[in-house]
């Protein structure tokens, strides 16, 4: 059989031709031998050898993690390279779970939830081993779990790769993603209520470990998604963290109410805060408390996941988008005691025509440029979709 002549393209047994791809070289160039890139015997090849490292981790920033431990295999080259910090910036342990069912926790076996824990302990290894420098870490860890120890995992994790550069946080404190049914049982039978409660403020107490430990190695963060507690020492943590550009606070405990002097003092210290999305479930007892909110550099405010939430005063001049929704509470209360708690707060309108200067989109819907002299049918709707006055119904109450 004839020798096939080098470059020619390969024919198939069934006579169609295969094209020739471009072959990579991650072969290195003899020291002191240095040859103009492009350089190579076979223009098929390309010398990415030749390359400036930050080039070649520029390119392989670009493969998934799957796929850069399998280019860490072709050679020792490429190897080295993919051990660059730089090239792990996402620290994900909710992507092994129920996070595409849209819960928060699941109950799975004993097995299960045991093969699940060693992945987490081997993701985290692995981040750690290839000196990880993150820029977003997602997690949801029961911190009140005394069995598993998750808040002296998550403590020793931050302290073992690189996040002095950490931008972005979704940290679910209150549950674990994954729970072994047996044991979720035998708590429940096992369990008061003081016990619950000594629980919760054990969980607290974790996460505040946890915000001074993040204040410590990773104090640059901006944006934040999170269940907060509400309470002055996690209020006073959280402060602190004034790079926070984009900020959700979500439910803790149902039955702990917000002080409104509470909520005013967290969007007046975050100076550089952008976007505040709140979920706050107002106590019955708490029916007839209003709140005011100020920020010189607040944009988007989404108070939707809310209930009960409702304003007295807005001082926001830079806000262009406000999300609000009136959620029904299902409460039956006589005429009088409605009419006097509702008389009590202004309308939605009044408060946004003063303190609301820039506003430009209410639930979606982008005002017109004289919304504030005359209002008109779409602001309407908007208003009681979101309004809790008198003069925008009164359902929300029944």
């Amino acid at each position: 059989m004839p020798a096939r002549r080098r470059g020619a393209p390969v024919v198939g047994s069934r006579g169609r031709r295969r094209s020739r791809s471009l072959v990579w070289s991650s072969a290195p160039l003899p020291c002191g031998s240095p040859a103009p890139f492009g350089a190579c015997s076979d223009p098929a090849v390309f010398p990415f050898g030749l390359l400036p490292v930050e080039c070649q981790v520029h390119v392989l920033s670009f493969l998934t993690e799957v796929e850069k431990c399998t280019a860490a295999l072709v050679c020792r080259s490429w190897s080295r390279l993919v051990r660059t910090g730089k090239l792990w910036r996402v620290a994900d342990f909710t992507r092994r779970g129920v996070t595409l069912l849209g819960m928060e926790s699941m109950l799975v076996s004993i097995k299960e939830f045991e093969r699940w824990k060693a992945w987490v302990h081997q993701y985290a290894h692995h981040l750690a081993s290839r000196g990880a420098s993150l820029l977003v870490l997602r997690a949801s860890f029961n911190l009140g779990d005394q069995e598993n120890r998750w808040v002296e995992f998550l403590s020793e994790f931050l302290e073992s790769v690189h996040c002095g550069d950490l931008s972005e946080l979704g940290l679910n404190w209150t549950f674990t993603q994954l729970e072994p049914l047996g044991v979720c049982l035998q708590a429940e039978h096992k369990y008061s209520s003081h016990q619950e409660s000594l629980t919760k403020m054990e969980q607290v107490s974790n996460f505040q470990a946890l915000l001074r430990k993040l204040l410590q190695n990773c104090p640059r963060v901006t944006t934040m998604r999170l269940h907060f507690d509400w309470s002055q020492t996690s209020l006073s943590l959280l402060s602190r963290f004034q790079h926070l550009c984009v900020l959700e606070l979500k439910y803790f405990w149902v039955f702990k109410g917000v002080s409104p002097s509470t909520m005013q003092t967290l969007t007046r210290s975050l100076h550089n805060l952008k976007s505040l999305t709140l979920h706050v479930l107002v106590p019955l007892r708490d029916l007839g408390i209003s709140y005011c909110l100020e920020s010189r550099s607040l944009e988007f405010l989404d108070v939707s996941p809310s209930r009960g939430l409702v304003f007295s005063c807005l001082d926001l001049p830079a806000l262009r988008e406000l999300r609000a929704k009136k959620v029904l509470r299902g409460i039956t209360l006589d005429c009088r005691t409605r009419l006097e708690i509702q008389s009590q707060w202004p309308c939605l309108y009044q408060i946004l025509r003063n303190g609301t200067p820039q506003l430009e989109v209410l639930n979606s819907e982008r005002l017109l440029p004289s919304w504030r002299e005359q209002g008109y049918q779409e602001l309407t709707a908007a208003l009681e979709q979101s309004c809790y006055c008198l003069q925008h119904s009164d359902s929300w109450l029944w």
